[in-house]
């Protein structure tokens, strides 16, 4: 148990911004993220780093080879990144994303139902873990009888996913 005091509420507007990836091949990296997932390239700094983007933004994921030039990942049961999640504005642009996975030939590691949102889970050429989700709109959570959240995990149906491309 924690003998620090609990600290007042952070302000409900803050939100994460940007990720910085230490990668081993720079444009191993470019490949993946701008390729396959469709960020767009803001900025590169040669060999060294580059900075990648959804709808112009300055930088949601920044990646470099600063630490980590020809590395290898690092070694499972280790402290460090368990994953960044990339969200997406709705279940659409979710399968559109599990949709440029499997034409790129990219395995998941899991496709889950949380309840308040759905999540595939995969590994980038880094091995880092990545997770592009979308949230369910928070009416639809899933609340106890108190109306605590009630999150849960659950197998992602892909084919159904795939499906709200058609529609």
């Amino acid at each position: 148990m924690s003998t620090h005091p609990p600290a007042a509420p952070i302000d409900f507007r803050v939100d994460i911004g940007h990720v910085h990836l230490k990668v081993a091949d720079l444009d191993r990296a470019l490949d993946f993220y701008c390729g396959v997932l469709g960020f767009t390239l803001m900025q590169r700094m040669g060999a060294q780093a580059a900075f990648v983007s959804a709808g112009g933004y300055h930088h949601h994921i920044g990646l470099n080879t600063w630490e980590s030039l020809g590395g290898a990942p690092p070694p499972p049961n280790c402290t460090g990144l368990f994953h960044v999640a990339i969200r997406y504005p709705d279940r659409k642009t979710l399968a559109d994303a599990l949709q440029r996975l499997q034409r790129a030939g990219i395995t998941l590691d899991g496709a889950a139902d949380h309840g308040v949102s759905e999540a595939l889970y995969l590994r980038d050429p880094d091995q880092n873990g990545v997770e592009l989700y979308h949230d369910r709109p928070r009416d639809q959570w899933p609340k106890t009888h108190s109306g605590e959240l009630n999150m849960y995990t659950r197998k992602l149906d892909l084919d159904t996913l795939l499906a709200e491309i058609s529609i």
